[in-house]
């Protein structure tokens, strides 16, 4: 699982899939538990409910569609993505709305993680780096261009 990550997460660095999150600072972490998921082969969609905690201890509550297109083959349990959240200066209340796009990649056998890398939200100011860490059960693989929508 650790060679997965590694390597997902090398490749999109070396891809440039990372967005420029040196301009921004950190605000907080936006964590998401995801309801169980069947994958077609072409895509999936998952719904999710997603707790922004600032680091001024602000906690907001989100509803959340996770999306792929590409190739996602399987069915997972519940699972829980955390991503570190940037943005260029404080965030105002229910700055998180919007659409989020960029990478993702995970697989499962029994246990298993993948990785995100969005950006997107208010004006695409606002980036989940740099990596997301998700968790999940199940048997899947998949890869492709991930989409989030938080309302």
């Amino acid at each position: 699982m650790r060679i997965l990550l590694t390597a997902v997460s090398g490749a999109l660095l070396a891809l440039g899939c990372v967005s420029s999150a040196d301009a921004a600072v950190r605000v907080g972490t936006l964590r998401c538990l995801g309801a169980p998921k069947v994958g077609a082969i072409i895509g999936s969609v998952q719904q999710a409910r997603c707790v922004f905690t600032g680091v001024n201890g602000r906690h907001e509550r989100y509803a959340a569609q996770f999306g792929r297109i590409g190739a996602d083959i399987g069915v997972t349990n519940k699972s829980e993505l955390v991503w570190s959240v940037y943005a260029p200066t404080s965030l105002r209340h229910r700055a998180l709305v919007g659409n989020y796009v960029g990478a993702s990649a995970d697989a499962t056998i029994g246990v298993g993680g993948g990785a995100n890398v969005l950006v997107g939200g208010s004006n695409a100011t606002v980036s989940l780096q740099p990596i997301s860490v998700k968790t999940e059960t199940g048997l899947a693989i998949g890869a492709g261009l991930g989409q989030l929508q938080l309302r």
